[in-house]
């Protein structure tokens, strides 16, 4: 039974010293004084003064010593909405401290250590994931202020160990260039051509090299790719949504793919199910998974309120520790007649904001003429106070306590809403708004003795209810309230009143309803049950915090799902920026990004391509296309020019390398976000990756004569000598190292639209 124990066991391992050279290659480049630089000094528009001597953009920029130096310390924030960086991303530089975006991914990265909730528009949680990753194998507290312009970083960020993934997934892209082309039937060489061009491509090293996440996107873009190539090449014998179009692209190939397995006549009925099985399997069922997995370790690891908590539903804040769940914690749940509550909107837009009301009265005429029932203002006021307190009250008693037992209100049950403070009662009639002519002005009720009763019967309808008898719910429950006389419903209407309305928003009662849009929607946050009958002992009770006690939970689905359209209806308040840039820009490599300047010896890092590959990029795009067309137009005559094979491999590569570019670039047409050319960095991959195919497919197809052979290999030999040269030239912007002098700076400026940063004295 033991007699395998009387011979060795031998493991025979394969290595492909191929990838194994490029893998190393790769890491030296990008991890090559990898902690440099550790500070900042912001240059130009990344927080200069106004009356700074600079010439203008598309010029090389001039900095003045003293200026240079008195930067170090200053303090900027850049396209950082207030409460957290929710803003397009920042820029830092200077030795020693974080560059560009660093600063806008260390706040988060902070508040991950800390487990703080957040929420970032600009994708799902793993890329923040793994940057956190970084930052616990490197003991990093969360304890530094990414706000501070200039500072050096303190000991405790180890700022090492945060960019060491990035530059590891950026160095990997160089062995799987390689593997992507092999599995494409293309020759070894082509194959190397397409990892020597990412290793030497300038742009893709200086992002790598950061606290960035755009090398680890177009890492996991390149490993999804290859990993689908070699699955279906078995058969014959996901950080940023930008990511998503990628996944759309294999998607569409997986369906290509399966179409023709299906009109396979020789495969079997079983054979097929298994494949289309597999595939579902790998390209659907496990991706879901996998991101629903990286939502659930994001949410429990991030319990705690944090800066962003009041963009998200009262039931999410309450599941959060501390903030809202400090001041709800122990709320009835029910709410009863006689209770007293505060009603939030649920749109959340253009600021969340809770329904408000105070003494003072409409105008009784506006600035354009229109009256108004001069009765007191209803509002949405974004901020707590003690006038967002309500009693909600049987219109069939007088009583503004809770009963023993309670009543609970239910589903179609008809209310009266009393302000507390005031102890008027929310009215709406047929009068118009006032920004809103067309609906109805909303009020609490004043008695004038004139020819204009009250109007203040509400229906309560549930509208996430799982039955037409629930009970409505403290944080829980949705509700609309439909008046009865009018059947006008209470709406936000997101309009700022004027100075007469404190620059609070509108409240409507808004007379054609269709649905439910969530500015109708409202829900109880705050929650007591009322226990004092006179007026001075109720206003008591208002400005008291709730003690009762119930704790509200949401599961991981519902949280999820809210989180990610939160995540994906953000809007940010973009402003243009010195380096954004439109997607026409980033083609013609017209624009860069200065990342980085020293503060004395002038060093700099650029976000700056290679000119030679990107221009060579473009014209190996075009002339795929073109030759493209030719050939499908020439097969449609029955002409065909290259065997059926190397036809069906220039289809696949093309519609990887151009379908992948196309996905990657075309959509930042219709994005209303600040751009910057590090967006256009996984599609431009794609079209690297192109560049040796086309090359290769000039030689074996276009070339018939030996001389014609002869001389394109000699203009490959020079092409890519040029591209080495160009790489080796600008390395001094992309590593930082060596400082430059006035006129090296000078001369790579190549283009008039790239801002070099150089010093008058």
């Amino acid at each position: 039974m033991l007699g395998f124990l009387k011979h060795p066991v031998v493991l025979s391992v394969e290595i492909n010293v191929n990838l194994l050279l490029l893998a190393v290659a790769g890491l030296i480049s990008r991890l090559w004084a990898l902690s440099y630089p550790r500070a900042v000094v912001p240059p130009d528009s990344l927080g200069c003064p106004d009356d700074s001597p600079l010439e203008p953009a598309g010029a090389a920029v001039h900095l003045e010593e003293n200026q240079a130096a008195s930067w170090a310390g200053g303090n900027l924030h850049l396209g950082k909405k207030p409460g957290g960086g929710m803003g397009h991303r920042g820029t830092r530089s200077r030795a020693a401290g974080g560059c560009f975006d660093e600063v806008y991914y260390g706040q988060f990265l902070s508040l991950y250590m800390k487990q703080i909730f957040f929420v970032d528009d600009s994708g799902p949680p793993f890329g923040h994931m793994l940057l956190a990753l970084g930052g616990y194998v490197g003991g990093f507290d969360g304890n530094f202020l990414w706000n501070r312009i200039g500072a050096e970083y303190s000991p405790n960020v180890p700022i090492w160990t945060l960019r060491l993934l990035p530059a590891v997934a950026g160095a990997l892209c160089v062995p799987l260039a390689y593997q992507i082309l092999v599995e494409l039937h293309f020759s070894h060489l082509v194959a190397h051509g397409a990892a020597l061009l990412i290793l030497f491509e300038n742009s893709l090293i200086t992002q790598s090299r950061l606290m960035l996440l755009e090398s680890v996107l177009i890492f996991f873009i390149l490993l999804g790719v290859l990993s689908y190539l070699k699955f279906y090449n078995l058969q014959r014998q996901r950080v940023k949504y930008m990511g998503l179009f990628t996944y759309i692209l294999l998607l569409t190939m997986a369906g290509m793919h399966s179409w023709q397995l299906v009109g396979d006549r020789s495969l079997p009925n079983v054979s097929l199910l298994c494949h289309l099985l597999a595939r579902g399997l790998a390209l659907v069922v496990i991706p879901v998974a996998t991101y629903l997995l990286f939502f659930y370790v994001h949410l429990t690891l991030l319990y705690r309120s944090g800066p962003h908590d009041q963009i998200m539903t009262s039931a999410f804040q309450a599941s959060l520790e501390g903030g809202l769940a400090r001041i709800t914690q122990g709320q009835p749940l029910e709410v009863a007649y006689g209770s007293q509550i505060t009603l939030r909107n649920i749109l959340g837009k253009p600021m969340p904001c809770w329904l408000h009301s105070h003494k003072n009265t409409y105008p009784i005429r506006y600035e354009n003429g229109r009256g108004s029932s001069h009765q007191q203002q209803v509002t949405c006021y974004p901020f707590k106070d003690v006038n967002n307190w309500w009693i909600v009250k049987d219109p069939g008693t007088q009583q503004l306590v809770v009963s023993n037992p309670p009543r609970p209100v239910r589903h179609g049950n008809i209310v009266q809403l009393v302000h507390g403070i005031t102890t008027r009662y929310l009215n709406t009639h047929d009068v118009a708004a006032p920004l809103s002519p067309h609906s109805q002005e909303v009020s609490c009720y004043i008695d004038y003795n004139i020819s204009m009763p009250a109007q203040n019967l509400w229906r309560v309808e549930i509208v996430n209810r799982d039955s037409d008898g629930d009970i409505w719910k403290t944080i829980l429950s949705e509700v609309r309230f439909v008046h009865v006389n009018t059947s006008a419903v209470l709406k936000l209407s997101g309009a700022s009143l004027p100075e007469w309305g404190y620059r609070q928003l509108e409240i409507i009662g808004e007379k054609i309803s269709k649905g439910y849009h969530q500015s109708m929607l409202w829900n109880v946050e705050e929650h007591r049950y009322g226990k004092s009958h006179e007026q001075k002992e109720r206003e008591v009770e208002l400005h008291s915090p709730t003690r009762i006690s119930i704790g509200q939970n949401l599961s991981f689905m519902a949280k999820f799902t809210e989180l990610q359209w939160k995540i994906l209806t953000l809007k940010n308040e973009d402003t243009e920026h010195k380096y954004s840039s439109s997607p026409l820009d980033w083609v013609t490599l017209d624009t860069n990004i200065a990342y980085w300047f020293h503060s004395t010896s002038g060093a700099q890092i650029h976000l700056l391509g290679n000119v030679v590959t990107w221009m060579s990029a473009n014209m190996a795009t075009l002339a795929y296309v073109a030759l493209f067309f030719w050939y499908l137009l020439r097969r449609r005559r029955n002409i065909h020019d290259i065997p059926e094979d190397a036809w069906w491999q220039w289809v696949s590569a093309g519609g990887l390398c151009v379908g992948g570019w196309a996905v990657n670039y075309l959509p930042f047409f219709l994005m209303e976000k600040t751009l910057f050319l590090y967006h256009y960095l996984p599609a431009v991959t794609f079209q690297i990756l192109l560049i040796p195919v086309v090359l290769q497919h000039m030689s074996d197809h276009l070339c018939r004569s030996k001389l014609s052979k002869s001389m394109h290999s000699a203009f490959v030999v020079a092409w890519f000598s040029s591209v080495y040269l160009t790489y080796h030239t600008f390395r001094p912007l992309t590593y930082g190292e060596p400082p430059l002098s006035k006129a090296e700076l000078q001369n790579l400026r190549w283009k008039d639209t790239w801002d070099i940063l150089i010093r008058k004295h």
